[in-house]
């Protein structure tokens, strides 16, 4: 890890092999502010560069019972505090402070490698938006969410209405949470599709579980996951067609690696031993390339 880097609101460990865990870490409930989401952003914009090959990524929180409260109030009402009189120039620095905002909420789809969000607790406002921009979410038992915004006379601007459709099953139960702000429990995420599996328990056994699956991505192709990963995040946002035509581009490439090679000759051994995979390059292109990239942060 490079001597440079300081994080007071971030822990990173590397507790499994090939697998970094990022755990949110800014006592007592986890709320953002400004320095915070500057570390997030470095942490995942540079993970493989500071921790050397990483395959797969868990974010989590280090705090009991709590994932995260939402943004720091303190910070939220700083934004009110503008320089000019002018309102048109308030607006233009809001603006760019929001748009800066969302890129860094936006930083584990720009991961090369998978985000596994391990959650339990309070998942309140920003936390919403904080999971969804993760590959795959698994909740502890004992999680309740709130889609908080509009209780603090705000909508949603960093995440959560972007990529709730995509990540949900009911476009209208999740307007009316995202309308009402009312708590609703992990089960009722798992039903709404928000998360892929609730966890009997509460932080120790999501965490573990969202280990236990970030060390079973990592030992795949690292070429296939990171792949994968790029491709969904093109389906994403274009038809099927358009979606198609790029993966046969991607792929007409990709099927030249030697891990095809590699992996077949386990399959057909039944699946006995395990291939070792050549990592990725440290300075691979992210997964989600988007205009709203920023330069990493110094801190």
């Amino acid at each position: 890890m490079s001597a440079t880097v300081k994080l007071d609101f971030i822990k990173v460990t590397k507790p499994r092999p090939l697998v970094a865990h990022v755990q949110l870490a800014r006592g007592p409930v986890n709320a953002f502010h400004a320095e915070f989401w500057k570390e997030y952003v470095a942490v995942f914009d540079n993970v493989r560069e500071w921790y050397g090959d990483v395959r797969a990524v868990v974010l989590s929180s280090s705090l009991p019972k709590v994932f995260c409260a939402g943004i720091d109030f303190e910070d939220l009402l700083d934004l009110k505090n503008s320089p000019s009189t002018d309102p048109a120039r308030t607006a233009v620095a809001l603006r760019r402070h929001v748009l800066a905002f969302q890129a860094a909420i936006s930083s584990p789809e720009r991961c090369p490698v998978p985000v596994i969000a391990a959650i339990h607790g309070v998942a309140y406002g920003l936390a919403v938006d904080l999971i969804a921009g993760c590959d795959i979410r698994y909740a502890a038992s004992n999680t309740m969410f709130s889609i908080k915004e509009v209780d603090v006379g705000l909508a949603p601007d960093i995440g959560t209405l972007a990529r709730l459709r995509h990540i949900s099953s009911n476009a209208s139960l999740g307007a009316e949470l995202a309308y009402t702000a009312r708590t609703f429990s992990a089960e009722e995420a798992f039903r709404l599709g928000i998360v892929s599996r609730v966890v009997e328990g509460g932080m120790d056994e999501v965490v573990r579980e969202s280990l236990d699956l970030a060390e079973e991505v990592a030992r795949k192709s690292p070429i296939a996951v990171t792949g994968a990963k790029h491709l969904l995040m093109h389906a994403r946002d274009h038809s099927v067609g358009e979606n198609l035509e790029y993966t046969a581009t991607w792929n007409a490439a990709m099927l030249q690696t030697e891990d095809i090679l590699k992996a077949v000759r386990v399959a057909r051994s039944k699946g006995r031993g395990e291939v070792n995979f050549e990592p990725l390059p440290m300075d691979i292109v992210p997964s989600a390339s988007r205009s709203d990239a920023k330069p990493k942060p110094k801190l």
